[in-house]
């Protein structure tokens, strides 16, 4: 299975007198232009998606809905294991489910990168991975989805991605 994560855009700062429910701070008008321009870069990589789960959270489902519309992904599914205060364990465990070869997860900080240092070392080094908002990175789990299985394909920052979708 090959995993394609992709942090959620630029969204508004955390303001509780705006949204007291802090899944609903959306993303910022500037966050989802260049984001747009970034999933047109996911495109241009030329990388298949059999399926999109994103975290139901405003911000990370509306850059999902991005990736549909300007990088021709699938529309997205809601699914809770993406959002913010999952434990990565507990995100990896609803994974090995999964029966598509190749699946976008669209979330938050720090659990997608928690994810991908489990799939890449183990329990034992946690690797400090940066994917910056907007970014994204493959790994490919052969044999599943398992700790410690996975290899990195690529890690492609967002300033990278818009210079690819112009």
């Amino acid at each position: 299975m090959d995993l394609y994560l992709v942090r959620h855009a630029i969204a508004e700062p955390r303001d509780a007198a705006r949204w007291p429910d802090d899944s609903q701070r959306p993303l910022t008008p500037a966050g989802i232009e260049r984001f747009r321009a970034a999933a047109r870069g996911l495109r241009r990589l030329g990388d298949e998606v059999d399926i999109v789960l994103a975290s139901p959270h405003v911000r990370a489902w509306h850059t999902a809905e991005l990736l549909t519309e300007e990088a021709g992904w699938p529309i997205p599914e809601e699914w809770p294991a993406l959002e913010p205060q999952t434990p990565r364990g507990e995100c990896l465990d609803a994974l090995r489910d999964r029966q598509e070869s190749a699946v976008g997860l669209v979330g938050h900080q720090p659990l997608l990168s928690e994810l991908a240092s489990l799939l890449l070392a183990g329990d034992g080094r946690p690797q400090r991975l940066e994917l910056k908002k907007g970014g994204s990175m493959c790994l490919r789990c052969d044999g599943g989805v398992e700790a410690g299985t996975a290899a990195l394909r690529w890690s492609v920052s967002p300033k990278i991605l818009v210079s690819l979708g112009r």
